[in-house]
């Protein structure tokens, strides 16, 4: 059961409130101030807060301030219940974090809803969703619901991409986000003498090709199924209605957004300043860990893209690991024996035992 705390200095109106949510099967804690408000919300930390903005001793504004100051009372939802309806009321309570504002008289309706809608947002937010087209599907139906459009994503589609087939183009327009169900994927660039620079593998779970739509632009690089893929297909304007329709659907994109961003990042790092001793070990343990079996497959062209540098640079470093003993080669596939002789060479350039 929902705890909600309203705060309010009217007692008519705080009992009448507090009934129609005790009726909606809420349970209610009740303040006759903000004072008291303040004390029942550092005590008993409840889902939501409806809490009216003129009272005596300490009003509306100045219980959002003291509430949104603490760590474990900030990210509770606000709703203000007020007579007042001036713009600039409004704007100051949205200022300070309040989520919602129900200017009085309200009808059962109306509060129950602006309740239902908000509890179900932050629902969204503390929820964890599953890495696969089960975890997509339950989001996408959330949303549904707190955005109130059943049509969202109606024109989602699930595709199979054969191994090496292309998804998109680098400079083609973006026209969707997609979803890995099964299999992988790598993004890639290609330079004036044609060769290749592996930005990204993306495995099951992943989300990819939203860079160029946020940016407006077009694809800076091409995707290729790096074995036969089930992707799931979302339109750009689902996505985009995802990523702007509310603050706490759109916070899983941008977590996603800032966490690709940083792995270029430390990618491109890697590129000027590590050996490419380090880069292939740092490279077969990425495949490791995306495949989660110790037989690495990959060709010795897509690892030196990935490395980058030429296919024999990369070559001789297989063949200084495998007289390590940290890798053995059969028929073309790897099987690493040691992983952690990997993580060594990547972090002190010395494979130790």
């Amino acid at each position: 059961m929902k705890k909600i705390l309203l705060i309010e200095d009217n007692n008519e109106v705080r009992e009448n409130t507090a009934e129609i949510l005790s009726l909606a099967n809420y349970d209610v804690l009740t303040a006759e101030n903000g004072k008291i408000g303040v004390e029942l919300a550092n005590r008993e930390h409840p889902d939501l807060i409806i809490c009216d903005i003129m009272m005596p001793e300490l009003d509306g504004y100045g219980v959002l301030h003291i509430l949104s100051k603490k760590t474990e009372t900030a990210s509770i939802p606000f709703i203000f219940l007020t007579a007042k309806t001036e713009k600039s009321d409004i704007r100051k309570g949205m200022t300070l974090g309040a989520d919602d504002y129900l200017t009085k008289p309200f009808d059962d309706t109306d509060l129950l809803n602006a309740v239902e809608t908000r509890l179900n947002k932050i629902d969204i937010l503390k929820k964890q969703y599953s890495s696969d087209a089960t975890g997509l599907n339950e989001f996408i139906e959330d949303a549904q619901r707190v955005l109130n459009l059943k049509d969202l994503c109606k024109d989602k589609k699930v595709k199979t991409y054969k191994k090496k087939t292309g998804i998109f183009m680098e400079g083609e327009l973006p026209n969707a986000l997609f979803f890995i169900n099964t299999g992988s994927v790598k993004s890639f660039r290609t330079n004036a003498d044609g060769k290749e620079l592996i930005i990204s593998l993306y495995k099951a779970g992943d989300f990819f090709g939203y860079e160029a739509i946020l940016e407006n632009n077009h694809y800076g690089e091409s995707a290729v199924a790096l074995e036969d893929s089930e992707l799931v297909i979302i339109p750009r304007h689902d996505f985009m209605t995802l990523l702007h329709g509310n603050p706490e659907i759109s916070r899983t994109f941008v977590t996603l957004l800032c966490k690709k961003i940083s792995e270029k990042e430390a990618q491109l790092l890697n590129l000027a300043y590590n050996s490419v001793r380090q880069r292939t070990a740092e490279a077969l343990l990425k495949i490791h860990d995306m495949k989660a079996t110790d037989v690495v497959t990959v060709s010795r062209d897509d690892l030196a893209k990935m490395v980058g540098t030429a296919s024999e640079s990369v070559i001789r470093v297989l063949s200084d690991f495998r007289e390590e003993g940290i890798i053995n080669i059969e028929g073309g596939k790897i099987n690493v024996l040691h992983p952690h002789k990997l993580e060594q060479v990547v972090k002190w350039n010395v494979a130790r035992g």
